[in-house]
């Protein structure tokens, strides 16, 4: 590489613009700048493992941090082993609106889309 350039890699897991708006007006609805989105992955539900999303205005050591029109979307690093290639999407539809995890990892997911099996 030739002195000067630089290559952006790409975040282990992203965040599309339609998921990053919806965080950042729950945000404002909130009334706190500070909080962040954090996305974990946990055993249960009716696939094996689980997706979580919450607020967060503590950052830990370990976590993957995903930035995207201002919003920040943490990732802790063992959730990051079942999430790595994956998109958090927002998805309105007839049945209702909700945030989405497309995870190229998941050998199978359930209807909901909350819950999936490696």
């Amino acid at each position: 590489m030739a002195s000067g350039q630089t290559t952006e890699q790409a975040p282990p897991v992203g965040l599309s613009a339609k998921a990053a708006a919806r965080v950042s007006a729950l945000i404002a609805q909130q009334g706190n700048p500070d909080l962040k989105l954090r996305l974990s992955v946990s055993g249960g539900g009716c696939s094996g493992f689980q997706y979580g999303f919450d607020f967060d205005e503590e950052q830990k050591d370990d976590d993957i941090v995903v930035t995207r029109d201002g919003v920040t979307m943490l990732v802790d690093g063992m959730s990051i082993l079942y999430l790595m290639g994956s998109e958090v999407d927002f998805v309105e539809d007839l049945v209702g609106a909700s945030f989405q995890v497309v995870n190229p990892n998941a050998s199978s997911s359930c209807g909901c889309g909350a819950s999936f099996a490696i």
